[in-house]
């Protein structure tokens, strides 16, 4: 694994963070889709991609959200484009699949298992919102769980793959790469498996280097070389558990989605901005970052031009 090149993921604007909370968020259609143009004009091979009401923010999970932001972003990019099924832990499970059903990309993200998702304490630092519903959003998270059963898994799973769609494995904890072996045991999915390990958000596996250590180890004892690993770390967890995944030989994700800040203190300016940083971290410890080809080839994707946008 160490030999390859690094794949850049880029999550430009996800359903954690609220349009109060930085004023470099993407919000509309067109906003999210520079975004994510600039985000592989500075090295990002994917873009993960959800979408947003564009008057009030909130994260929308429907076909005609989404529409305008993957033709854009398909015509001005090669990336390869990752839409979301987590859409917000609000949302049931036939909503969450509809853009990636429709649309059919190249790879949808897909959660391995339920569990607590605490964004409550974002409170205690951002106290001013614009719009009626961001604090109820993140109040309601001391007591919401993101659910994403057996069922729910396997109705996206199934849902997805008839498209020759394949999937970002987002594993929050070590419970859900056996959840994973599992599926792959029954041929439900099928390698090789692009697993992304989520550090340092609350109701999930920690940050420190042993709790990142330990994910790989597991991973590699249940897939051996069927999978790519790759990381995403919340918040200022970002670079250095990115850090530790190129160290080890794995892969990184960043992207406003997942922190908001471009140094401690202050707001990242765009996604690029941290597509930057990380490019930097890997080729100034020896690496190369994978272009949109490369990461297909990678990632035994179907191609850009096999998608229904």
């Amino acid at each position: 694994m160490s030999r390859d090149k690094v794949i850049i993921t880029c999550a430009v604007t996800g359903a954690i963070h609220t349009p109060s909370m930085s004023p470099h968020l993407p919000v509309t259609a067109e906003e999210i889709a520079d975004a994510a143009v600039g985000a592989a004009e500075a090295g990002a091979a994917i873009v993960h991609l959800h979408a947003r009401d564009p008057e009030t923010g909130r994260p929308d999970q429907s076909s005609e959200a989404f529409a305008p932001i993957l033709r854009s972003v398909k015509q001005r990019t090669d990336a390869v484009i990752n839409i979301t099924t987590g859409g917000a832990p609000t949302m049931q499970v036939e909503e969450r699949v509809i853009p990636a059903e429709r649309f059919a990309p190249e790879v949808a993200s897909l959660n391995m298992g339920s569990m607590n998702f605490g964004l409550y304490p974002m409170l205690g630092r951002f106290t001013e919102f614009r719009h009626d519903w961001e604090r109820p959003y993140l109040e309601g998270s001391h007591d919401r769980i993101f659910k994403n059963t057996f069922r729910d898994i396997e109705y996206i799973l199934t849902r997805c793959a008839k498209n020759g769609t394949r999937f970002e494995i987002e594993c929050y904890d070590i419970g859900h790469l056996y959840t994973l072996a599992h599926f792959a045991d029954r041929g439900v999915v099928k390698p090789p498996f692009f697993v992304q390990s989520v550090f340092g958000l609350l109701g999930g596996i920690g940050p420190h280097p042993e709790d990142v250590a330990h994910m790989k180890r597991t991973a590699d004892r249940l897939f051996g070389a069927e999978y790519r690993w790759s990381v995403l770390g919340a918040g200022r967890n970002q670079m250095p558990v990115a850090a530790m995944s190129v160290a080890m030989g794995g892969n990184v994700r960043v992207g406003l989605e997942d922190s908001l800040w471009g140094s401690p203190g202050r707001f990242a300016e765009s996604n690029a901005e941290q597509v930057r940083t990380v490019r930097a971290l890997i080729e100034g410890m020896g690496r190369d970052i994978a272009t949109p080809e490369e990461a297909r080839a990678m990632l035994a994707l179907k191609g850009g031009d096999r998608t229904n946008f």
